[in-house]
């Protein structure tokens, strides 16, 4: 429902306004207030970016932003307003935190609190990567996912070995088995269909993703200011374009951890008189380059003496899993310096041991 219309304000200049839009999979709940957080338009309309852009377009001279939450379906909508000269922001929903003397909440409340954050300056906002950068950086996401499918299937078929003939078989044989080879193997139709199947999918994802790969190395080249990228020992081109796409504008964090927090490379922890209170959202940040520097942390380590040395230091006096990662934080932190100032890595201003 419409609540008012616009109109003159003191003087004949037209107040500041601040939307918020509460977004969802088939639907949008959309409130604008005044510098008196006075509601002034409350309306939930159909997720129809024509209908969205004719209900905001009374109040578009006036508004000082819109601020749209960072959900799964963002895109058609923030992309489709900014086209139309709207200021858009995009709300961090993990770093949110709702109005703590809130009796009710419903989806009125929740568009009514982004417009109010957007008014008081408290809003947590979230990167609008640039839209043609930002379909790169999907094709390279969903070159993970296929990859990873393709883990899943030679896994389950290395498992099917282990099972049914106690037989270890490496991840390069199976790419490569024949039916042949299955029917010696073994004996039950069953188990070499459930083997034959996974074969399909596999051979499917290995010939998708050389496509996928072919066209983002026609597509994609580092920039100048990632070329040091691959000084860093573990990361190769692959890894480079993941944290190119996946970083954008280095200049938005502020310091190396800021940054090495937005790479999941710091545990979630609060602190009060310097004791642990609880645990934080660990994830929190981009999952993509937690990916990515936890695979360079791996060559790094099989491939870099001084990394290695550093890696068995942490190694004795803790697990695997922690010293890896410990890597994998002082690489998302050398890759800040290297980006900020356009240097080259430094393994031992990196990882040098002073007792």
């Amino acid at each position: 429902m419409v609540l008012t219309t616009l109109k003159p304000h003191r003087g004949g200049t037209k107040m500041k306004l601040y939307g918020g839009i509460d977004l969802h999979s088939n639907n949008c709940v959309i409130n604008i207030i005044d510098e008196d957080a006075k509601v002034l338009l409350k309306k939930r309309v159909n997720n129809d970016l024509i209908k969205i852009k004719r209900l905001l377009e009374p109040y578009f001279d006036s508004l000082t932003g819109l601020v749209v939450e960072s959900t799964y379906n963002w895109y058609w909508l923030v992309d489709g307003l900014v086209e139309s000269g709207f200021k858009l922001h995009l709300a961090n929903t993990a770093a949110i935190q709702q109005y703590s003397g809130l009796k009710h909440g419903d989806d009125d409340s929740d568009a009514n609190w982004l417009a109010n954050m957007l008014r008081l300056n408290i809003l947590p906002e979230g990167y609008i990567y640039p839209k043609e950068e930002r379909m790169i950086r999907d094709l390279l996401r969903k070159r993970n996912q296929l990859v990873q499918q393709q883990t899943k299937n030679i896994v389950s078929i290395q498992g099917l070995y282990d099972r049914h003939v106690n037989g270890r078989i490496r991840g390069n044989v199976v790419k490569i088995l024949t039916k042949e080879q299955l029917n010696n193997h073994f004996a039950d139709p069953n188990v070499r269909l459930a083997i034959e199947s996974n074969l399909i999918v596999l051979r499917c994802l290995i010939q998708q993703i050389k496509v996928v790969e072919k066209s983002l190395c026609q597509q994609v080249k580092l920039r100048d200011e990632f070329r040091n990228l691959t000084s860093i020992d573990g990361i190769g081109f692959t890894l480079g374009i993941t944290i190119m796409l996946e970083t954008g504008d280095i200049s938005r964090f502020k310091k190396a951890g800021n940054y090495a927090s937005y790479c999941r490379c710091v545990n979630g922890a609060r602190y009060s008189n310097g004791k642990k209170k609880g645990k934080t959202n660990t994830k929190n940040g981009n999952r993509y380059l937690s990916w990515a520097f936890a695979e360079a942390a791996n060559f790094a380590i099989r491939y870099n003496d001084t990394v290695k040395r550093y890696y068995q230091r942490k190694l004795a006096k803790s697990h695997i899993m922690v010293a890896k990662n410990a890597v994998a934080h002082k690489l998302a932190r050398a890759c800040f310096y290297v980006l900020r100032d356009g240097v080259e890595f430094d393994v031992n201003r990196a990882f040098g041991y002073s007792r």
